[in-house]
């Protein structure tokens, strides 16, 4: 069974940055779309950025032009970068792998705080 592991997250300040990392063990690397979700409390956990096995990318439009999502296949890891962060993008993120670009997840990491406040 594999499993997913995300590192990175923190208190940012608004405009800042900050990049999450998720390094995926077992068979849910290669072949797997891999993504990133966020969940704040009260609301359902939604898409932030997803990159497929071409490097395809879709990313919600709340954060299109400040996040980018990449993979590095030599170490099974997705990465994250984040910038121009503003106090809405306060959630817990998760990394997530599913078998399709447009499928829901098989897997999931286990969830990393981000808070974007002054």
């Amino acid at each position: 069974q594999g499993q997913l592991v995300e590192s990175g997250g923190g208190l940012v300040q608004p405009g800042g940055s900050l990049r999450l990392s998720c390094a995926a063990s077992g068979s849910i690397f290669s072949g797997y779309t891999l993504g990133w979700y966020r969940q704040t409390p009260g609301t359902q956990r939604e898409l932030v950025a997803v990159i497929s096995t071409g490097r395809s990318t879709r990313y919600a439009d709340s954060v299109k032009g400040r996040f980018t999502i990449s993979r590095d296949n030599a170490k099974n890891t997705v990465y994250l970068q984040m910038d121009s962060l503003k106090t809405e993008d306060t959630a817990v993120y998760y990394c997530s792998a599913a078998r399709t670009y447009y499928g829901q997840a098989s897997f999931w990491g286990q969830g990393t705080q981000v808070t974007v406040s002054s």
